[in-house]
């Protein structure tokens, strides 16, 4: 019988990306069936309790939790020790790190001691308009990889950056290309012609993946957060992109990829666009706009490429009696760009990013209806790592979905590339083998990501899942399995 510990050790601290390879550790523990160790935000003490552990009333989010589900009562002990050693060791990988100068206090030291670069700021959302501020008024560019950052506090730091002639990439800006060099999420692609302007980390990597997989490689990709092309925005930060990328002999054509836009403020984009010397291609999701997969389609024949086949590996199982679809999604925009496509066939589909207030989820993310999930909004990534790092919180879902007699088929994606989990299809594929209903994959990468394209798939495949290179591609495939089901 199962042995349940859970502690609350007090002033404790360590970062969610440190908690989640301690975790990882102490669940390899011979005896230990689940271990999660983390910090006790109200987001994960929901995720222990889903798991079936009572987390004690007193924890407060400075607080760390240990959570340890163990074959026997005897495994308690090694399973601590276990957590005492990876703690320490991620101590000692920490102190090894050190330069032996005494570190910058601010960002603008920083930059008077390296005299060149720009800033990338990840800390809590809070604490972002300081650090960013900071590199601005030392007369840098900024990527803003935190997420959870005030609107007004985003519009402040662009009118800044824009009255300095700089460039403001996010906030919540997950992959970026400048200079050759990935930022965040980025995927391993060749350089090329291509310049990229994305208000969208996960559409980026999308269009990275497709033109890669077509011979087609991207010199810039400069993110510039999902709210940009907001009606409060206005698109500063994406004026300034297209101002730059325009300036650079090496662009042939610039992309702008976005989730779904504000409707003036892409006619304004367009419209500036249109004074450029460069050509400029748009692949702004939307009701009735093209796909991602059609937007890299038209940029391989405006560049005069031929249009490969889109890949796709395996095949699902049959439906079964359920007729529902259930979409599970660690990219906002893909999850966007499936339900603008499901909806058409479907109707309405409800989601935590729902594309009109009245498809909102509750808090439980369950619904007797269509549904999609992005794990990835802000809402359920305060306190813990991001999915495409730390897949605990999709993976509970997963299970509960799966027994969900409601569900006929579920799509899914993986997003590989540097900074995110360095074997996904480790702890998805075992989840997806038990999953009665037939599971398609967006398997969102190339082929020179650490993870190994080929490997992931394989790995998914052999556990029952089709899996599609196209985001567009998985979500067709997966109505068309719903059928006559619905």
């Amino acid at each position: 019988m199962s042995h349940t510990h859970v502690e609350v050790r007090g002033g404790a601290y360590a970062d969610s990306v440190t908690l989640l390879q301690v975790s990882r550790t102490v669940q390899a523990t011979e005896g230990v069936e689940a271990a999660q160790v983390a910090m006790a935000t109200a987001l994960n003490i929901e995720v222990l309790e889903q798991m079936g552990f009572t987390v004690p009333s007193e924890a407060t989010p400075n607080d760390m939790l240990v959570a340890l589900r163990l074959a026997s009562e005897e495994a308690l002990d090694p399973a601590l020790g276990a957590v005492r050693d990876a703690l320490a060791e991620a101590g000692r990988a920490r102190d090894q790190g050190e330069t032996g100068l005494e570190p910058p206090r601010t960002t603008g030291a920083a930059f008077r001691r390296t005299g060149e670069g720009l800033a990338l700021v990840s800390v809590p959302g809070g604490n972002a308009l300081v650090e960013a501020m900071d590199a601005l008024d030392a007369g840098r560019d900024v990527m803003i990889f935190s997420d959870n950052v005030p609107l007004a506090e985003e519009l402040a730091l662009k009118q800044a950056a824009t009255a300095r002639g700089l460039l403001v990439m996010g906030p919540d800006c997950g992959t970026a290309v400048v200079g050759g060099l990935g930022l965040g999420f980025a995927n391993s692609t060749s350089p090329g012609p291509v310049g990229m302007v994305a208000a969208s980390g996960t559409g980026c990597q999308q269009l990275l993946a497709l033109l890669d997989h077509a011979g087609v490689g991207v010199g810039s990709a400069l993110g510039v957060g999902g709210r940009d092309l907001s009606a409060d925005v206005g698109g500063l930060s994406t004026r300034e992109a297209l101002r730059r990328l325009d300036a650079d002999d090496e662009v042939e054509l610039i992309v702008v990829v976005s989730k779904p836009p504000d409707p003036e403020v892409a006619t304004a984009i367009r419209e500036y666009a249109g004074t450029l010397a460069t050509p400029v291609e748009f692949a702004l999701l939307g009701p009735g706009q093209p796909d991602l997969t059609a937007a890299a389609e038209a940029v391989l024949t405006r560049l005069g490429r031929e249009l490969p086949t889109w890949p796709a590996r395996g095949a699902a199982a049959a439906a079964g009696d359920g007729t529902l679809l259930r979409g599970l999604f660690v990219g906002g925009t893909l999850c966007d760009e499936a339900m603008l496509i499901a909806s058409a066939e479907l109707g309405p589909v409800r989601s935590n990013i729902p594309l009109s207030p009245e498809l909102a989820l509750g808090s439980d993310l369950d619904a007797d209806d269509h549904l999609m999930v992005d794990f990835g909004d802000d809402s359920l990534t305060a306190g813990r790592a991001h999915p495409m790092i730390d897949p605990t919180l999709r993976l509970e879902h997963l299970s509960r979905v799966a027994a969900d007699p409601r569900t006929g088929v579920l799509l899914l994606d993986v997003v590989l590339g540097h900074g995110a989990d360095p074997d996904p299809a480790a702890t998805l594929a075992p989840a997806l083998a038990d999953v009665r209903q037939p599971v398609v994959v967006a398997l969102v990468g190339t082929a020179l990501d650490p993870q190994g394209l080929d490997r992931q798939a394989r790995a998914l495949t052999e556990a029952g899942a089709e899996v599609h290179l196209s985001n567009a591609r998985a979500t067709r495939r997966a109505l068309e399995l719903l059928g006559g089901h619905r």
